[in-house]
Formats: C-alpha cells, structure tokens, sequence
C-alpha cells in the first residue's frame, strides 16, 4: 500500500505557526469516512456496534467524533470509564473489559450501567460482592494453544498464542461461570474473545467468528443461556508497511456474515447481535507524528535527530515496530541515504527507524511519521522528564484544532506540589 501522508508541507507548517512540533495530527474526515465503512460492512446484522478501543487514543474530541458515528466505547479502567462518561457515552454505549480489576474500577462501570465483560471465573463472586450482578453480562473465551493466520512481516503477532495469554476463561469455566450467573440473576450473555493482534488478512476476522459462534452454540446447549451478543473484540490491522496489503473490511464483513448463517443461523440463533473493538483499525492511519530534525550526526552511522522521542511514540523502541517515514516537501525525491531517525532519550532503543532510505535531510526539514492514530500518544510516558507533545486535529474543512496541549513542567511536577521546596517550580 502506498503510504501518503494526509499533510502537504504547507499545511504542517500553518500548524507549526500555531502548535510547536513535535505533535500528533488525526484525520477527522478519514477517521469518519472510516468509521462508516465499517458501519456499513456489519449493517447486515441489525444490533451490530464498533466500541472504541480507548486506550488506542483516549482523546475526548476524537472519542466525541466517533459517538457522532454511531460508535460505542471499550473501557478497561476507571479513568476510561470516566473520559467516556463526561464525552456523553452511558449505558450499553460502553463495554467494560478489565482484568485484574480494581473494586474502584467495577463498581464505575456497574454504576454506568456498561455491559461487563468477565475476564476470569472468579470475577462472579468478585462482581457480586462489589457491584452486583447485571441482568446482561459478558465472559472472556481464551480457546488455548496457538493461533496463526498468515505470518506478519515483523516475524510476530503480539497476541497468537492465546494458551500463553493471561486473558479469559476456558470453555468449561464459561459455562459454569454461565450458569452461575444465571442463579444470581442474568438473563442475556454475550461472549469476548482476543486471539491475535494487528493481523493483516481478511480472513481473521471471519476465521475468529467461526469459533466464538461454534462456541456460542456449545454452551447455548450446555447451559440453556440466552447469548444475545458476540465480541469479535480487535485484531484488523493496518498495513504499517508499505508493502503490505490493506485489510478490505468489506470483505471482512461479508466473511462474518457468511459464518454467521453457517452456523448460528441454523442453530435458532441468528438475533445475535455482533460488536467490534477495531480501535487500531478505526484510526490507526489517520494519526501521524510531526517532528523536526534538530540535529544531525556523522559517526560510525548517519544519525538525524528529531524534537520527538520515545516519549511520544514508544512501538518502534518497545517492539521493534516500524512506521513510515515522509520527509514533507521532499515526497518525490530519491530515497538515496541511509540513515538512523533518532530521539533525545538517555537509552539507545530510542530511534523510530534504523539504517531506512530516505531523501537527504537537512536540519529543519519536518518529518512525518505514519500511522500514529492508535496506541501512539496513548502510550506515551515521561521518561528522562520527557513531556507528552500536543495533540491537533486536521477538521474536515481543512482548519485545524488545538485538541490537547502539550504538558508543561508545572503539569510534570504536580504531583510533587505538597512538598514545600518545591514550591519554587509553582511559582509564575
């Protein structure tokens, strides 16, 4: 797939007069054109539901942007289950997915009236003895082994051996968490299930709602459940690379759908509602980070030196990941040096591309780097009192919005406020 950025230089800059690099920039109208092609792929399913990964970008524009959609949210903390609420989402609009679950965080979500997804067996007495138990509740399948659909250009798929996963139960703890559940008071079941992360194949999807439905119908009959709703979780991912193949959710959701007659159809099941958790998917590729090059440097390798770091997008440095790199204004130049994109970081894993052709860069040449749109400022950090970069967004007439501020020193020691010499730091 050929990587465009959705920024001319000339745009970036009219931002940079207004919001200092480094920042991350989103696609509003990408991001919506998106979200109704996925809509549109599932509307074969009436109760059919994209709950937004928050964790992938937790920002409330674009949560508010997405809710305009049609899309609901996926929680699993209590500072999710709080943005999502002041964003307007309550209700069945959320799902709520933890594990190792703190009282705070379930009894938020209970209280928001979320569907509740139970990650373990022992979550049922948990959740009765903090919260209650709902009248509709998910459980976690975690089928065990290894899962494998293709193979991934980086070598691995973050998640495909579900038996080496601390996620969800096995089948025989399902239905006895089932008919627990059922005791206490529930009366509609769904099921959750995460199996691979980031694949590139139309036929994940398809293949993963094969088992849950098979699944669905096996404990239907052990247990005389009512399941009324099936999480195809997350998983669709984009193509980082350019060599790789875009995902056609078209495609995808007539796979789902061709499985959904084989199968759950013919069992009397065929009111099963079906949700999505694509927050990658969803926005992945409407998100890039705009940095500048401060520096460069001639050693034993060619070295250029961004305003950005690890601190605002950690994939490349935590796994090895690759995102694209534009240099703006320099699109149709020859990619003819070699050189290693580096951050300021005091650790050496710092770099978001290593020994990549790309034109000559010159100190003061903006970069863009792709595909930042999920799991990019959402996992940033303060290493090396590093601040998070701000957060725009490209409106769908062209302007553009300040959508979060970069954090300030006094934002970064304001947990220290109470200690009297540090004082000083407060002080305007």
């Amino acid at each position: 797939m050929e990587k465009k950025p959705f920024l001319t230089e000339a745009m970036a800059q009219q931002i940079i007069e207004d919001v200092p690099t480094p920042f991350h920039v989103y696609d509003e109208k990408g991001i919506r054109e998106n979200v109704r092609r996925i809509n549109k792929a599932f509307s074969w399913n009436k109760g059919f539901k994209e709950y937004f990964a928050v964790k992938a970008l937790p920002n409330p524009v674009i949560l508010q942007i997405l809710k305009e959609e049609g899309c609901g949210v996926d929680c699993s903390s209590l500072t999710e289950l709080m943005l999502s609420e002041v964003c307007g989402f309550t209700g069945h609009d959320i799902m709520f997915s933890s594990n190792q679950t703190p009282v705070e965080d379930m009894k938020k979500a209970y209280e928001l009236g979320a569907y509740i997804n139970l990650d373990d067996a022992t979550m049922v007495e948990f959740l009765e003895r903090v919260a209650g138990v709902p009248q509709e509740i998910f459980c976690r399948y975690n089928p065990g082994g290894t899962f494998q659909l293709g193979e991934s250009e980086e070598g691995f798929q973050v998640m495909d051996k579900p038996g080496d996963a601390k996620y969800g139960m096995t089948e025989q703890q399902m239905i006895d968490s089932y008919k627990k559940l059922m005791q206490k008071g529930a009366k509609q079941f769904g099921i959750h299930a995460f199996l691979a992360s980031n694949t590139i194949s139309d036929a994940y999807y398809p293949e993963l709602a094969a088992i849950l439905f098979r699944l669905a119908v096996r404990v239907q009959q052990a247990t005389g459940a009512h399941i009324s709703y099936i999480n195809l979780s997350g998983g669709v991912g984009i193509p980082y690379r350019p060599e790789q193949t875009e995902n056609d959710i078209m495609a995808i959701g007539e796979g789902v759908r061709q499985k959904f007659e084989e199968i759950l159809v013919p069992a009397g099941m065929g009111d099963v509602a079906i949700f999505s958790e694509m927050g990658r998917f969803t926005t992945g590729p409407y998100g890039a980070l705009v940095s500048t090059v401060i520096h460069e440097k001639h050693i034993y390798k060619e070295y250029i030196g961004l305003d950005a770091c690890a601190a605002n997008l950690m994939r490349p440095a935590m796994y090895g990941a690759y995102h694209h790199i534009t240099v703006l204004g320099k699109e149709n130049a020859p990619c003819d040096h070699k050189y290693d994109v580096v951050g300021g970081l005091c650790e050496n894993n710092d770099k978001f591309a290593v020994d990549r052709m790309l034109p000559k860069i010159d100190i003061g040449d903006i970069l863009y780097i792709h595909d930042t749109g999920a799991h990019g400022s959402a996992m940033g950090y303060n290493y090396n009192g590093k601040l998070h970069c701000a957060e725009v967004l490209l409106c769908e007439d062209g302007s553009h919005r300040l959508i979060r501020r970069a954090q300030t020193p006094r934002d970064y020691f304001a947990t220290l406020d109470f200690l009297p010499f540090m004082k000083p730091l407060f002080e305007d």
